[in-house]
């Protein structure tokens, strides 16, 4: 199955990179790889994980306090959001209500 991740996505992952980089250099490069390596599987595993917020399937991630929220087509496992599990979830909900009407329109 394909992967495509979307440019919201990308920035969430950026954001985790210079945050983490911040910290200690070498561990921005390293959180990338493991999320990188997370999403990587979604191609064999794509639809298994529970769905959260209604349309999102959510994948947490192995190394870091992360989960990617993702949806799954006939064609594509599309990302839509890597996002620190440290927030609030009403902020995480949001985040995602606003994608889905961004993408579907609803």
């Amino acid at each position: 199955m394909k992967i495509r991740i979307f440019d919201s996505a990308k920035f969430d992952l950026l954001d985790g990179f210079e945050f983490y980089e911040r910290q200690q250099e070498g561990v921005g490069r390293y959180f990338l790889d493991s999320l990188y390596a997370d999403i990587d599987s979604l191609a064999l595993y794509a639809g298994i994980h529970p769905q959260k917020f209604t349309d999102f399937h959510r994948l947490l991630a192995r190394s870091f306090p992360y989960a990617i929220y993702y949806t799954v087509d006939d064609e594509f496992v599309s990302v839509y959001a890597v996002m620190d599990c440290r927030q609030d979830p009403i902020n995480i909900k949001a985040r995602l209500e606003n994608e889905r009407i961004r993408r579907w329109g609803d």
